[in-house]
């Protein structure tokens, strides 16, 4: 009985650190930066990576629930423009001979309201469903795995631009054309 209980407090303790972290996300993501090279790199291939095994993750669940795989592309279309849009507004300068960068937080905010909203919708409609009956069709179908799966194609297709387009600016420091 002791474990279960420890286990039943864990999981609250994430859930209700939940908020803290998406504040420090957003702090963090607004901050001034000076990019490096190799940490760039490892993060455009990690998003990289995310994005083909998300697709193909797509491509499967959209046999058992239409529409994913539209649903998760259009995320991406949408997030590869944001993260053009993200470039745009980035703040650049050159210090010291070094680049910085700083986000624009107007944006950053809105991608991390866009990720929590779809959480917080994404419990609420699971938990709806989860409790009423539902005729031909399963809560998970019904919880809007699809909707959810696109809004982590935004955030997935935002990011692979923008560490594409800051790993692209730091070559051209590199090489004085800024």
């Amino acid at each position: 009985m002791p474990v279960l209980a420890l286990l039943i407090f864990i999981v609250l303790a994430f859930i209700a650190l939940i908020p803290i972290a998406i504040v420090q996300r957003f702090r963090r993501g607004t901050m001034r930066v000076r990019p490096i090279g190799w940490m760039i790199a490892l993060n455009f291939a990690g998003t990289f990576v995310s994005v083909v095994l998300f697709l193909l993750g797509a491509a499967i669940t959209t046999q058992w629930i239409p529409g994913t795989l539209t649903y998760t592309s259009a995320g991406l279309g949408i997030g590869g423009v944001l993260g053009v849009l993200g470039l745009a507004l980035t703040r650049w300068e050159v210090a010291g001979g070094r680049l910085y960068y700083t986000p624009n937080r107007w944006l950053v905010l809105t991608i991390t309201l866009v990720v929590t909203g779809r959480l917080a919708y994404g419990f609420w409609r699971s938990w709806e469903a989860w409790q009423s009956s539902l005729d031909r069709m399963t809560w998970v179908a019904a919880s809007g795995v699809a909707a959810s799966m696109s809004a982590g194609a935004i955030v997935l297709g935002y990011y692979m631009v923008y560490w594409f387009g800051v790993r692209r600016r730091l070559r051209r420091a590199r090489f004085g054309r800024v």
